[in-house]
């Protein structure tokens, strides 16, 4: 979906109607979000098959983490459309190519907060998990060669 939302959203501002340009801005931002919720799910799903082996039961997991990877853009989504929605619009570029026009954020700060925040935490958490995940596999390749040469002896 966001790929189809960035696609048809320079076409879709041509329209010139704020309230279109606001729901396309918003889609775009949510999507976005999502895109980048369900990338940090992903690493905490790999961080629990890689190094939490056994006894990693979370009942009802796939409903939490469809809740997470849904629930937590739509809040942030939601907390910029309360504080103000004329955050979203539609920011022309040129005059003299009308699909320059583009849907989304005006508001440099609403930007970096809510998008640019939002990844950089992200990514903190997927390089966490990351190292987290190399570490154990690592001590794991240890553990295994010293086990090889106490039976070789």
């Amino acid at each position: 979906m966001l790929n189809v939302v960035f696609l048809t959203n320079s076409w879709l501002s041509s329209f010139n109607q704020p309230g279109f340009c606001i729901t396309v801005a918003v889609l775009l931002h949510y999507f976005l979000l999502a895109a980048f919720t369900w990338m940090c799910l992903e690493s905490v799903h790999f961080y629990l098959a890689l190094v939490k082996v056994f006894n990693i039961y979370v009942p009802k997991y796939i409903l939490k983490c469809c809740i997470a990877g849904w629930g937590i853009p739509a809040i942030v989504i939601t907390i910029v459309l309360i504080i103000n929605k004329d955050f979203y619009g539609n920011g022309s570029h040129s005059e003299s190519n009308p699909f320059s026009n583009f849907c989304w954020i005006q508001e440099n700060m609403v930007f970096y907060i809510s998008v640019v925040a939002y990844v950089f935490l992200i990514f903190l958490t997927n390089t966490a998990m990351f190292i987290t995940v190399l570490l154990q596999i690592h001590a794991l390749k240890t553990r295994t060669q010293k086990r090889s040469r106490f039976w070789k002896k």
